[in-house]
């Protein structure tokens, strides 16, 4: 995770500084880091921050409008050919907003109701995969355009999922395959 330090909205778009666990010197400008599942740019860094620009579009499409310094997020750097491939493929290309309706204790785990725009919930099915602030997850269940996910102890815990309450925003990005064969089909709205 990492911590929102500055923002800056002085130049028409949203400046983010985010102070990060890593150590930024081996990352080299223009490097890709999802930020709470959001594909964002280095445009300048120190040993332990890098800054991000955003645009007006891509805050009307994600959460990150509601960033403010405090504000934790979930940091993830880009996948290298080769690397192991530990879930589904998240692109960093949010598609929505969805609302986390319920959180329920189950066991040592958490289970999580989330309300998904309408013009995406046929994107969603059981088995199928989600990401939602960048995390990769896979569906429970689905009642029209809500679903469910379990959350384990240690993604609840070295994530933000943690620290959401019912009603937050949470970017939502479907799964890349639901995408296209939904497009084959003729039936995208996304």
């Amino acid at each position: 995770m990492g911590t929102i330090l500055q923002v800056d909205e002085t130049r028409g778009d949203k400046r983010f500084v985010i102070e990060t666990p890593w150590n930024m010197t081996e990352v080299p400008l223009g490097a890709s880091i999802a930020c709470s599942g959001c594909c964002l740019t280095v445009v300048e860094k120190t040993t332990n921050s890098f800054t991000v620009d955003v645009s007006a579009e891509s805050i009307s499409k994600t959460n990150l409008g509601d960033w403010k310094v405090g504000s934790r997020i979930n940091l993830e750097s880009s996948l290298r050919f080769g690397d192991e491939l530990g879930g589904h493929l998240v692109s960093g290309h949010v598609d929505g907003v969805a609302i986390l309706k319920k959180i329920t204790p189950e066991g040592d785990s958490h289970r999580l109701k989330i309300r998904v725009p309408k013009n995406l919930k046929h994107f969603i099915a059981p088995k199928g995969s989600v990401a939602l602030d960048g995390i990769s997850l896979t569906i429970n269940e689905v009642e029209d355009d809500v679903f469910g996910v379990n959350i384990i102890p240690h993604t609840w815990d070295v994530t933000t999922l943690g620290q959401r309450q019912e009603g937050d925003a949470l970017n939502i990005e479907i799964d890349m395959l639901a995408r296209y064969v939904a497009r084959i089909l003729g039936k995208e709205e996304a």
